[in-house]
């Protein structure tokens, strides 16, 4: 070897573990959390006169790294079980495919999703040294969810439906408002409800494509156990839930007007509805509208914090 060659910091495989690891928290889905942070910042914001900015940094980084550790072991207990090499994969469905093209970096894959755990234990750690204990019982929550969700609960049909909004709407947000106020409120319960029925829509729809697939492990969430059409009428009330919620919440003055912010996404959301009426059993055709989920899903908690925060 010439001496004066350049030493490469990382081998190739090394590199291709690296960004397996990263590729299995599936990043471009991240969005999901500051939507639904800063819905719980909002409804702190009504209520104390000023909002931590430190609390606000540990709380979001915590949110990110629980939401990061539940992507990365789910791609990995999938492969482990062998449902990753029986999925079709869509955009939005059937993971990214990424351990089973690089097996080897399988190990990397779970140190991944246990680290992000630990750092989000972390920031609750800090949370409930600074606010309180009682922190500690939706970010509790949290952690069983992640740990359950791709092995026990998905085996429920009501738990797996009800799982991941419960994680996103129920934990985070109530999480990020108590972090804020030390205390929780009927404003932050009645906002956290939002991102409840959408997020766990955004489960749902999701398993449409992986039906065959998910049965032959084990799995009994609704599509399998109701089929398809019958899951799209559970959507449709999901979906219409957060807006009524909203209205709710608005008329009995738990959130401000500027709440109805929410209200700009029902354009896009009747139309997904439609979509998902039809083409329930058509997954190519239904694959757009899963997309549409997606927007619905960030846009009505990220308009109905914005609404909150310019009410105060």
């Amino acid at each position: 070897m010439n001496p004066c060659s350049p030493v490469p910091l990382l081998t190739v495989m090394q590199r291709l573990i690296i960004h397996s690891a990263i590729a299995v928290t599936r990043p471009k889905f991240l969005l999901l959390v500051p939507a639904c942070v800063a819905l719980g910042v909002a409804t702190a914001a009504t209520e104390v006169s000023q909002v931590d900015g430190l609390q606000i940094a540990v709380v979001f980084v915590g949110a990110v790294a629980a939401h990061m550790a539940v992507n990365a072991l789910n791609e990995y207990w999938d492969f482990r079980s062998g449902l990753d090499h029986r999925t079709e994969r869509t955009g939005f469905s059937g993971g990214t495919g990424t351990l089973p093209a690089h097996p080897e970096a399988a190990p990397a894959a779970a140190w991944t999703g246990f680290m992000m755990l630990a750092i989000a234990c972390a920031a609750g750690v800090y949370v409930s040294l600074t606010t309180g204990w009682y922190v500690w019982i939706p970010a509790g929550i949290g952690v069983l969810t992640i740990l359950l969700y791709t092995g026990p609960i998905n085996r429920h049909p009501v738990i797996c439906l009800l799982a991941p909004g419960v994680g996103f709407g129920s934990c985070m947000v109530t999480g990020t408002h108590y972090a804020l106020t030390g205390h929780c409120s009927l404003p932050a319960l009645a906002a956290s409800l939002i991102p409840l029925f959408l997020v766990s829509n955004l489960l749902l729809l999701n398993q449409f494509p992986d039906v065959e697939a998910d049965r032959s492990v084990g799995r009994r969430h609704f599509p399998i156990t109701i089929g398809r059409i019958a899951s799209a009428r559970i959507f449709t009330a999901f979906l219409i839930a957060p807006f009524v919620v909203i209205t709710v919440a608005v008329a009995l003055q738990w959130l401000p007007q500027g709440a109805l912010a929410g209200w700009i996404a029902a354009a896009p959301a009747v139309r997904l509805r439609a979509g998902v009426a039809h083409y329930a059993d058509d997954i190519r055709r239904l694959e757009p509208f899963m997309g549409l989920n997606v927007i619905v899903t960030l846009a009505v908690p990220a308009l109905t914090a914005a609404g909150i925060w310019l009410s105060r």
